[in-house]
């Protein structure tokens, strides 16, 4: 695959090297690992699958529901 880097770096020194990036804004960098995370996380992207499904049916509560607050 002509698009692939492979690199040897775990997760943890991956989120360290990108927090490192002064450059980037904090909420630009969460943003970003969210996206590495689901696009490399097959069951990250099933969780979020079903918390979409759960939330259409009507299966959530919202925090005042569950906190009353």
């Amino acid at each position: 695959m002509l698009n692939t880097v492979k690199m040897g770096l775990n997760r943890e020194e991956l989120i360290k090297a990108i927090k490192a990036i002064k450059a980037m804004k904090k909420k630009d960098r969460d943003v970003f690992l969210e996206d590495l995370l689901a696009a490399t996380s097959p069951v990250y992207l099933k969780s979020i699958r079903e918390g979409r499904a759960d939330y259409k049916s009507g299966k959530t509560k919202t925090h005042k529901e569950v906190f009353g607050q």
